[in-house]
């Protein structure tokens, strides 16, 4: 019987993962990463998270484990969070949460219990793919709640040993399977939002920044137009909270953090039509994507926007077929070919 250690965030989904595993003759184990303090509802680590993931594997018959990591998670997740509003970019807590804590974790604990395999309830799925002689991330049947985009730099070596139950379903049939097997929990509602700043980011920024000052908000020909509280509570794009009275609608379109301005213009200035990644990972050789058509998602909520890479040295850029104004400096870019995640990085406005 193969071994499997199931990341328990007390949560559905993970939970009928566990019980479909076992169902499917693995000896299952499940593990919950504590990575806060706080009990406070609405954090995904909370006691009473904690408390339902003990009570889940109980009642399957399972052992759980707890394991306190709550050290490298603010190493790793809040404070590339904070620094990256610092810098005026909008940063991916949980795409770096996924990498660098969640899965990792469970990779090193499965290795230390003999466990052959780790599985979580993501939306996802893996698959080997013959065209590039490795294991890719592949999206879920489950388009709506499809989660490679929050995966996509996990490297292959612990890719090849995941499994995702969950990958052929929808959240109303796990919650059917939940209720039919005496899962208490199947109407536990989602979480919401960034488990370490439940009310918010800009209250948690407040809250942690120590080096916020008024500045000015320029249009493209550096005219004043008013005052801003801290360019680190705007992001691109947004046209709301800006407390101006100007003659027309404005939009963030960059913030320029090292002169302490934001910039205003018009929708058509957020659109882009090329863009460059930096800090990416890829699951291939890039040089064999050139040319390729490819899709781009430039935030987990986009449909895609189709387009080729393109290399200038060691650089990489991209060129969307048509313009989109979806993009955001420091916000992760994810790149499909089909349905098979190649990779991705960090968007870097030319």
């Amino acid at each position: 019987m193969k071994k499997v250690v199931v990341g328990m965030s007390g949560g559905i989904d993970s939970s009928v993962a566990a019980l479909l595993l076992k169902q499917q003759g693995y000896e299952v184990i499940g593990v919950t990463l504590k990575h806060l303090d706080s009990n406070e509802e609405g954090t995904c680590c909370s006691l009473d998270d904690i408390y339902d993931a003990k009570t889940v594997c109980y009642n399957l018959g399972i052992p759980h484990f707890v394991y306190d990591v709550k050290d490298e998670f603010k190493k790793e997740v809040i404070e590339y969070f904070i620094d990256g509003y610092n810098r005026g970019i909008t940063p991916s807590p949980c795409v770096i949460c996924d990498e660098k804590i969640k899965i990792q974790k469970l990779y090193e604990i499965a290795k230390k219990l003999g466990a052959e395999h780790i599985a979580t309830g993501h939306y996802s799925n893996v698959e080997y793919v013959k065209e590039y002689n490795r294991y890719l991330l592949k999206k879920s049947k489950n388009d709506k709640k499809d989660q490679t985009y929050m995966l996509y730099r996990i490297n292959e070596d612990i890719l090849k040993i995941m499994l995702f139950p969950l990958s052929d379903y929808t959240k109303d049939r796990v919650r059917e399977i939940a209720k039919k097997n005496q899962i208490k929990i199947y109407q536990k509602p989602d979480s919401q939002g960034i488990c370490f700043a439940k009310d918010g980011y800009i209250k948690f920024l407040k809250e942690n920044l120590t080096d916020v000052n008024e500045g000015n908000f320029v249009d493209k020909e550096g005219n004043v137009l008013g005052k801003h509280k801290g360019y680190q509570f705007y992001t691109i794009g947004q046209r709301r909270g800006l407390n101006l009275k100007l003659p027309h609608a404005y939009f963030i379109i960059d913030i320029i953090s090292e002169k302490n301005e934001i910039l205003l213009g018009e929708f058509k200035d957020l659109l882009l039509k090329e863009i460059e990644i930096i800090n990416y990972k890829f699951c291939v050789n890039i040089d064999e994507l050139l040319g390729k058509k490819l899709v781009f998602k430039p935030r987990f909520s986009s449909d895609g926007v189709k387009g080729e890479l393109y290399k200038k040295g060691s650089r990489v850029f991209i060129k969307y077929d048509e313009k989109n104004a979806q993009n955001s400096k420091g916000q992760h870019i994810v790149i499909y070919d089909n349905n098979y995640v190649i990779g991705g990085g960090e968007i870097k406005f030319i």
